[in-house]
């Protein structure tokens, strides 16, 4: 029978198929397979070394996940047990299957596991450390960046700050560069900062509202541990949240911020982690602002069923457009907030909106 790392070599050997097979939202860059997480979204957060002495090794940028391909196949597959790793490998490889043993003698993945942990809690204190480097928004290209895009009250959010100079590593050729950029706080549900995110941005722009994002190839990116925590705004210290907004995009959640200068509002940063984000304490009603795609209405779904559980009412804000800050852009806060005036409760439109 072959042991773990023996399974593991022989995944190797075949990296790109197996990254073909388990990761097939994805695609080849140059000696990495990009993808947008071990759930087989698209996207560029997760790379799998194809070649050289890294070949088969695998890193996701925005959880911090990392491991060889007997991870991945556990991952990808949702799989708990050693043994139904190695099955699972050994198919994909058409090995024939040990004889059945005793499942306490199997070989231990405890390692891994540990590195994970490890990880995911270096990546933690990475993104502490990087929010404490930055600065205040107000005045700065960051400020200039979002009120390009019809946010004028960003500099007012404690989560976002702004770094003029933060490290970029393009995954596909390893070049490392700098780029100004907004820098906001992800936070768990006491306001303990759990990773950051990051919006690099163009520094040769002339006129600052011409400023966009940086031409690299993922201008946005997150670090640390995401999974159930969020970009926070308008949320209280202390105390129970009955009524709030949550979504995808910052950018997004910041446009209906600014007709809703009240509403506690987070931002999850993506479809999958919107559907796991931890609803606070004493949520009653729960507004799920949509994108128009197929991903946004996978978040929407997720989230939804999740707060029925608990009792908690799911209502969708949808745009007019494709998300909330085309929107405003386009269409300006006057007809922002007539739309949410038609999809709110009588209440909370009175409480909440401009």
């Amino acid at each position: 029978m072959l042991s773990a790392s023996q399974l593991a070599d022989r995944l190797a050997k075949n990296v790109e198929a197996v990254c073909r097979h388990y990761l097939s939202a994805g695609r080849r860059l140059g000696n990495y397979w990009l993808v947008g997480d071990v759930a087989n979204n698209s996207g560029r957060s997760l790379y799998v070394h194809l070649a050289g002495p890294r070949a088969g090794h695998w890193t996701d940028c925005a959880t911090g996940q990392h491991g060889d391909l007997l991870d991945l196949v556990r991952e990808t597959c949702d799989l708990a047990s050693f043994r139904d790793v190695a099955d699972e490998a050994r198919r994909f490889l058409s090995l024939p299957h040990p004889p059945l043993v005793d499942a306490d003698r199997l070989p231990s993945r405890g390692s891994n596991v540990n590195d994970h942990v490890s990880a995911a809690a270096s990546a933690v204190d990475r993104a502490r450390r990087l929010f404490r480097m930055t600065q205040p928004l107000a005045g700065t290209v960051a400020d200039a960046y979002l009120r390009g895009r019809a946010i004028r009250h960003g500099a007012l959010h404690p989560a976002l700050r702004f770094h003029p100079c933060c490290y970029y590593r393009d995954l596909a050729t390893g070049v490392t560069s700098s780029y100004p950029a907004v820098i906001a706080a992800v936070t768990d549900e006491v306001g303990a900062i759990t990773g950051v995110h990051r919006t690099y941005l163009d520094s040769a722009a002339r006129k600052p509202r011409s400023i966009g994002k940086a031409r690299v190839d993922t201008p946005r990116r997150a670090l640390g541990r995401l999974l159930g925590n969020a970009v926070r705004f308008h949320f209280p210290q202390h105390g129970s949240v009955p009524v709030m907004v949550a979504g995808e995009g910052i950018e997004s959640i910041l446009s209906l911020s600014e007709v809703m200068p009240a509403m506690p509002m987070v931002a999850a940063l993506s479809a999958n982690h919107l559907a796991a984000f931890r609803l606070p304490t004493g949520c009653i009603r729960l507004y799920i602002a949509t994108d128009a795609d197929a991903a946004g209405r996978h978040g929407v779904e997720g989230l939804s069923r999740r707060a029925q559980a608990l009792r908690i009412v799911p209502l969708v804000l949808n745009p007019e457009l494709g998300d909330f800050n085309e929107d405003l852009r386009r269409l300006g806060p006057e007809r922002l907030t007539a739309s949410l005036r038609s999809q709110l409760a009588p209440d909370d439109a009175r409480a909440f909106l401009r």
